[in-house]
């Protein structure tokens, strides 16, 4: 296992790596601009979860496996691209129906799965798992639950990120969306803004 100075470089990438600007904070901020603090928060619960579908499938090998196979790779990329660009329609057309800033956002349950969907179709984050985490793992010990182990740990940092994230897009929505026009136009951007995420999955290449 990582001695003192193997935890300290750990945590100190894996803290920058959180803090860098990638497709969960944006969108975790659209959702969060979208429909308030309440469907941001149950987006970053969704996509901790996917998230760590990842870190367990890398634990047991799985998504070494996937990584290895084009095919599969191709298959996983375009279901989450699709996923995302359709869920990016939605927001937009869902947006004709503005709702004032201080409505309670009733969108939650649907925030939640669409992140867990989202984070476990996107074969990016298992390979920024298989390529980070065991940069960090002792062959000697436990490869499995040492690997368990840190790429929870990597997610947890990630979602207390998006946490902050949440806060400061649904801060931002409640301040400009006084008038029901500025929250359509909020919540058409957040669509955009989806689609565009989705775009950027469905053209990313497989590592190596």
């Amino acid at each position: 296992m990582l001695d003192i100075t193997g935890w300290l470089l750990f945590f100190g990438a894996a803290l920058l790596i959180a803090l860098s600007p990638g497709p969960g904070i944006f969108y975790v901020a659209a959702r969060s601009l979208a429909g308030g603090w309440g469907e941001g928060l149950a987006s970053v619960v969704g996509t901790s979860i996917g998230g760590l579908v990842h870190v367990l499938g890398g634990a047991v090998g799985v998504s070494a496996l996937i990584m290895a196979s084009a095919e599969a790779f191709t298959l996983l990329k375009l279901v989450g691209a699709a996923y995302l660009v359709w869920l990016g329609i939605r927001t937009f057309r869902d947006a004709g129906t503005a709702l004032p800033a201080e409505a309670v956002t009733t969108g939650a349950r649907r925030a939640f799965r669409d992140g867990v969907i989202v984070e476990a179709f996107n074969p990016k984050t298992a390979a920024f798992f298989l390529a980070f985490i065991p940069q960090f793992v002792d062959p000697a010990g436990s490869v499995a639950l040492q690997f368990a182990l840190l790429g929870s740990i990597s997610v947890l940092l990630n979602s207390a990120v998006d946490v902050v994230v949440v806060l400061m897009a649904a801060r931002a929505r409640s301040a400009l969306g006084r008038r029901p026009t500025v929250i359509r136009r909020l919540r058409q951007g957040s669509g955009v803004m989806i689609c565009g995420l989705g775009a950027l999955l469905a053209v990313a290449r497989r590592p190596g």
